[in-house]
């Protein structure tokens, strides 16, 4: 049953800010947000973006001005350094013989572990590998887990470095080819030496398509979060075995779209999920980087997907040794 969180999530009313004061979604007409969104999934050009939000543009400002404003700061959004001395980090290339023959992915785990981790893929959103997914594979790897995050743009030279080159790219992709690389991602954390063999995967927007489709495709996955995703193939739901918790924004009529379906069909087999939209909140509102972010619905959004990641992931005798 969906279910609508407002606690947490009241609306401020409007104030007069600093600048330096970070912008969030309700300094945004919805209509240019809509209008994002399109642009950020390769619906709209970046021409036909300032073309269209030109109308909503204030004296003194400029279409360009207002995309600078909702595109990404990453450094400013960062949370765990990339040298944190409480982590273990590299790049990892693995074969993936059904997918592009090799992928290369960000590994983070703790540096001191009592005892074999469990294990979490993470999968960035349609613009590949960039320093915002890494940082949430640290901030993973610090609940303590092994967090993987590959980089679907490798076999096209790796992420960029810039955003439009990213989606650019993007398109560019054989996606059956990349489908079979996360599969290769997740069955190496699987048997993984340092790892007890339970996998998870989270994913946000492409990523949360990929999480239900690893949900469908592996039985043995012991949980999968996909934030805004799309559904994957319906009559493969019944093949589900994994913990499954959806989080879904309640201003995204794109991915909601498919919800009913995807519900449905769950339910028909019987599938136990639990599911949450969250009010008020914008498609990506995980992703810290951009205005869309709503701290207060990602925190909760965070805090369940942990909790599930620890019930489903961790070894009993783990969880008992927690306990004491």
């Amino acid at each position: 049953m969906t279910k609508l969180d407002t606690d947490g999530l009241q609306p401020r009313a409007a104030t007069s800010r600093p600048p330096t004061e970070r912008l969030t979604a309700r300094d945004f007409p919805p209509e240019v947000l809509q209008l994002f969104d399109g642009y950020v999934h390769g619906l709209l050009d970046r021409r036909g973006f300032l073309e269209r939000a030109a109308q909503y543009v204030l004296a003194g400002s400029s279409a360009s001005a207002l995309l600078d404003a909702l595109s990404p700061r990453f450094a400013a959004a960062q949370q765990v350094p990339t040298d944190d001395a409480r982590l273990h980090t590299e790049y990892v290339e693995i074969a993936s013989p059904a997918g592009y023959g090799k992928l290369r992915a960000y590994s983070a785990r703790p540096q001191k572990a009592a005892s074999k981790l469990p294990s979490v893929l993470v999968v960035h959103e349609n613009r590949g590998l960039n320093s915002h997914i890494e940082d949430v594979a640290r901030r993973i790897a610090l609940e303590g887990f092994h967090a993987l995050a590959p980089d679907a743009l490798f076999p096209l030279g790796g992420y960029p470095g810039d955003e439009d080159k990213a989606r650019a790219l993007f398109g560019q992709l054989d996606q059956t080819k990349t489908r079979e690389d996360f599969v290769e991602a997740a069955q190496f954390l699987q048997r993984a030496p340092h790892g007890n063999g339970k996998v998870g995967v989270v994913g946000f927007c492409y990523g949360g398509g990929i999480a239900n489709l690893l949900a469908v495709r592996l039985p043995w996955l012991g949980a999968a979060v996909p934030f805004y995703g799309s559904a994957p193939p319906l009559e493969l739901v019944p093949q589900i075995k994994a913990a499954l918790l959806v989080q879904r924004a309640e201003n995204d009529e794109r991915v909601n779209a498919g919800w009913p379906a995807y519900e449905a069909a769950l339910k028909a087999a019987h599938i136990p999920y639990e599911e949450f939209v969250y009010a008020g909140a914008q498609h990506g509102f995980h992703n810290d980087t951009t205005p869309r972010y709503d701290q207060a619905a990602a925190a909760l959004a965070w805090q369940r997907t942990i909790a599930l990641f620890k019930r489903a992931l961790r070894t009993p005798e783990r969880t008992k040794q927690s306990k004491k």
